[in-house]
């Protein structure tokens, strides 16, 4: 008897990788396909924070469904589907299972089952009991450690669909952590919604401190960081904190979406530029700090004044990367009633700090040139077979970038392997390094 074929797609955010892994944990049975036409199950786990997301979500379905063998079960879940769970209903009968973002470990009886929509009440959270199957890497995990969030930005929708803060407790994620060193894993990506609050749902005053500690005294965790951290929630001891660690590298990720004191009010981001400043020059104050922030174009009530005052911080301060998104009006948000801003001025604030990022990110990586860093060789690289790709632990995975490795001194190509490299010189916008030792 052949074995059943799976064919899954994750869309959106690490924290949706995480739940689609878990999926895959639930149907270890099936074989995993890349060619959806052949695939008995099809899985689309969805993104519905933004109206790009939303549209890719919806093209990925009808593709697949176009795709797909007579017989199949397309099956759709994730935060789109919960968002809009009639609507999708109605106007999708192409798909065969709907389920949101409460049954991630359901995932096998629901299949089994044909069950044409299940929704739960309460928001899943992974924990270490899921039995995951991690997906691009043999070395790194993502581990997520809480769902919902209790910011009130005025642009996010999220907190209508995922609800309040929720976080794991402590030795829940110290198990999950010992368990992946146990298969192998050494390095750590640390997510939620809101990071730098965990645990104040439990009482705790500064829980990620406290995250960082416990996981400094597990053995085998050789890197680790934090993504996604929240200016009002994250504290100055949080910053020294990750920069002293000796496990978790000096990574800073804090969107920050504006700096125009007006505009932050009009977000309802609750801290204002003052203190945002002061916590970004801590931050930039440690020895080979790394930072990477987001910034929201074209807000309502963004004038030309409020722009420019971002353009001129943006390139003043230098961030090493930053993400530029478009502003999306989103129907259960505070900010969907007030005055939009022109679709076409926002393309063109969107390109005026494109090129920024583009030129600060390129800063950043002339700064590199010379010195000698920790690099995780990946594989071969994009640019040639006998060119490597690796990347420098301090850059998260699958979002700074890798460095091209051109000389390999002829030491033992290990991939997954942590190597000293030498930057030697920058080519476009990729650094060329050449490895030195183990």
């Amino acid at each position: 008897m052949s074995t059943k074929k799976l064919h899954l797609v994750s869309l959106g955010c690490t924290k949706n990788l995480v739940d689609s892994e878990v999926m895959l944990g639930r149907l270890r049975e099936y074989e995993v396909s890349d060619d959806a036409d052949t695939a008995d199950v099809i899985i689309v786990n969805t993104c519905g924070f933004i109206d790009a997301a939303k549209e890719e979500s919806i093209n990925t379905i009808l593709n697949l469904h176009q795709e797909r063998k007579k017989g199949s079960i397309l099956v759709v879940s994730g935060c789109l589907t919960e968002r809009y769970q009639e609507e999708l209903q109605r106007d999708l009968p192409e798909v065969d299972i709907f389920t949101g973002v409460g049954d991630y470990e359901q995932i096998d009886k629901l299949i089994l089952e044909k069950r044409g929509a299940t929704f739960s009440p309460e928001v899943y959270l992974a924990n270490e009991n899921s039995e995951r199957v991690i997906t691009g890497s043999n070395t790194h995990a993502y581990i997520k450690m809480a769902e919902g969030c209790n910011q009130s930005c005025s642009f996010c929708a999220i907190p209508s669909f995922k609800g309040k803060l929720h976080s794991r407790t402590l030795l829940s994620i110290e198990k999950e952590v010992k368990t992946l060193v146990a298969q192998g894993f050494y390095e750590f990506s640390f997510i939620s919604q809101d990071s730098s609050s965990f645990g104040r749902d439990m009482g705790l005053k500064d829980g990620l401190i406290d995250v960082i500690k416990t996981v400094e005294g597990i053995e085998g965790v050789n890197v680790a960081r934090i993504l996604y951290l929240y200016p009002s929630t994250t504290t100055f001891a949080l910053i020294d904190t990750i920069a002293n660690s000796k496990v978790f590298e000096t990574y800073y990720d804090m969107p920050i979406q504006q700096i125009d004191d007006g505009i932050l009010k009009m977000m309802r981001r609750g801290f204002g530029e003052k203190k945002t400043i002061e916590l970004l020059e801590h931050m930039k104050s440690k020895k080979d700090a790394f930072i990477r922030t987001s910034i929201i174009s074209g807000h309502p009530g963004e004038n030309d004044e409020a722009f420019d005052r971002v353009c001129d911080f943006m390139r003043m301060f230098k961030f090493d990367r930053f993400n530029v998104f478009f502003y999306s009006n989103e129907e259960t948000t505070p900010a969907f009633t007030m005055k939009p801003v022109e679709e076409s001025v926002i393309e063109e604030r969107v390109k005026i700090l494109e090129v920024i990022a583009n030129e600060t990110t390129q800063i950043s990586l002339e700064k590199m040139v010379g010195k000698t860093i920790d690099v995780i060789l990946e594989g071969e690289s994009d640019e040639h077979e006998y060119i490597l790709s690796a990347r420098p632990t301090l850059w998260a995975k699958d979002i700074d970038g890798d460095v091209l490795i051109n000389d390999t001194s002829e030491l033992e190509i290990l991939f997954g392997k942590i190597y000293q490299a030498k930057i030697t010189e920058i080519a476009g916008d990729r650094l060329l390094a050449t490895l030195i030792s183990y």
